[in-house]
């Protein structure tokens, strides 16, 4: 007799109620060890007690270490952030693990989809790092880390090897972003050397969509950074029927979070005409995380079961309702088996990342790009040309070169890059005083970054058209 398994459950906003309902039903039928601890964050929650995510709900998890959630609602453009981004950021759930396999009955252009999407789930676009430069230029600085990759990478290769996967695909774009994927593509050479059972390769990531929607059986795993992984997973969930049945786990070292990745749906909520099949799949997903993946498979079978009989709800081209459709499931759950179970956890061993490397040992300080606001956009900014060692070199409008002359025929906008190098290393003194004349000048300044040089390699990008 295995000991039940307490599991944090938060129904989420919507169609949440509902369909975490189905899968509380399903898991009661079929004898799941799992006691439900209930929690509570989203939209109706916020409504409720002022905060979408109360510090109970995170508390929970926590203890518990597994949470399976419903959809919550995020307000656009506005509001409160993400309560999903901000699980992950919390409890460092580094993996988001989007399986796509094709289910039968589910009728959709391929038949032979089985691949899984890692994708890395904290920083990247995500770090919600906006800023309002001027009224008319908006900025999201896009953060990639080496230990944020070596994390997601060391698990997309560990996951492949415990589940028998043959290929490891890092999917990219540092053909273009040289610095921020060029890091996330160096670490993931660096992780494959520890796995020569796994062929790796990697894949530009638009090369990489239009692949799947050709041949998407010839794909495993894919490993991603955070924004792509996000595009890239929603596709792989059309190749299979769509986001009613994409299951999702978001993994850390310590702690996971279970989710169906669609929306909370609040146009249908409350019809009974949710699909389920989605969030079950995730519960399944997590019955496997915490070793009681053999009750997990009696679940799928009497899902397949239910799905090759045409029961289906209207999402899938079905007439079934949410109750139908979970009583087809559980009509169809295999006899139990007598012979004792041990619930065996899947742990990965997923080693913490290394501690930072120190800019100062390896990089020299050779100048600066400092962001000004200039509204005259018929005439350059009149930057001072050489402040004490520093000489200006470029500047930039949108990320295209109008200095040194000629200016090219573009739209410009009231925002410049400008940079300045010096032919020798400097201090940071240079830099303010640079920063003091281009105020004395009365331009205004947003930001400044810092240019350094690792030997004769330059750690920063050129802007389109500079030599």
């Amino acid at each position: 007799m295995i000991s039940p398994r307490r599991v944090t459950l938060i129904r989420g906003d919507g169609i949440g109620p509902e369909i975490t309902d189905a899968v509380v039903r399903i898991f009661d039928a079929a004898s799941v060890p799992v006691e439900w601890e209930e929690a509570h964050a989203g939209l109706a929650c916020f409504e409720r007690h002022g905060t979408p995510l109360p510090q109970e709900t995170l508390d929970s998890i926590l203890r518990t270490g597994v949470a399976l959630k419903g959809p919550t609602t995020t307000p656009i453009g506005e509001g409160f952030k993400s309560v999903n981004v901000t699980i992950r950021k919390a409890l460092d759930l580094f993996a988001n693990v989007r399986p796509a396999k094709s289910l039968p009955g589910v009728v959709t252009r391929f038949g032979n989809v089985d691949l899984i999407v890692v994708r890395e789930n904290i920083e990247d676009t995500y770090g919600s790092i906006e800023h309002r430069q001027t009224p008319d230029v908006a900025q999201t600085l896009r953060i990639i880390t080496r230990q944020g990759s070596l994390l997601v990478h060391r698990y997309a290769f560990e996951l492949a090897r415990r589940l028998g996967r043959r290929r490891v695909t890092c999917v990219h774009k540092a053909n273009i972003h040289k610095h921020s994927d060029g890091l996330f593509l160096e670490c993931f050479r660096q992780v494959a050397k520890d796995y020569p059972d796994i062929v790796a390769d990697d894949l530009i990531v638009d090369n990489t969509c239009m692949q799947l929607v050709i041949r998407p059986e010839t794909f495993d795993v894919l490993v991603l950074p955070n924004l792509f992984g996000d595009i890239v997973s929603d596709l792989c969930a059309g190749l299979v029927g769509g986001l009613g049945v994409a299951p999702g786990g978001n993994i850390g070292r310590h702690h996971a979070v279970f989710e169906a990745v669609h929306g909370s749906a609040p146009d249908i909520a409350g019809k009974g005409i949710a699909n389920p099949t989605a969030l079950l799949l995730s519960a399944l997903q997590m019955l496997d995380h915490i070793g009681l993946g053999s009750y997990g498979r009696r679940i799928e079978q009497a899902l397949y079961a239910t799905l090759k009989a045409n029961i289906r709800t209207r999402d899938l081209g079905g007439d079934a309702t949410t109750r139908q459709f979970t009583d087809a499931i559980i009509a169809r759950l295999p006899d139990v088996s007598e012979q004792g179970e041990v619930a065996i956890p899947t742990t990965l061993d997923i080693p913490p990342p290394p501690p930072p490397t120190p800019s100062a040992e390896r990089w020299t300080l050779v100048g600066a790009d400092v962001f000004v606001e200039w509204n005259a956009i018929e005439q350059l900014p009149p930057m001072p040309p050489r402040v004490g060692p520093l000489e200006l070199t470029m500047m930039s409008n949108r990320g295209t070169k109008v200095y040194p002359p000629p200016v090219p025929p573009i739209t410009m906008v009231n925002w410049y890059r400008c940079r300045y190098i010096a032919q020798q290393p400097i201090s940071s003194e240079a830099i303010h005083a640079l920063l003091a004349e281009v105020e004395r000048l009365g331009i205004r300044w947003m930001q400044v970054e810092l240019l350094t040089r690792e030997g004769d390699i330059p750690m920063y990008s050129k802007a389109q058209g500079e030599a």
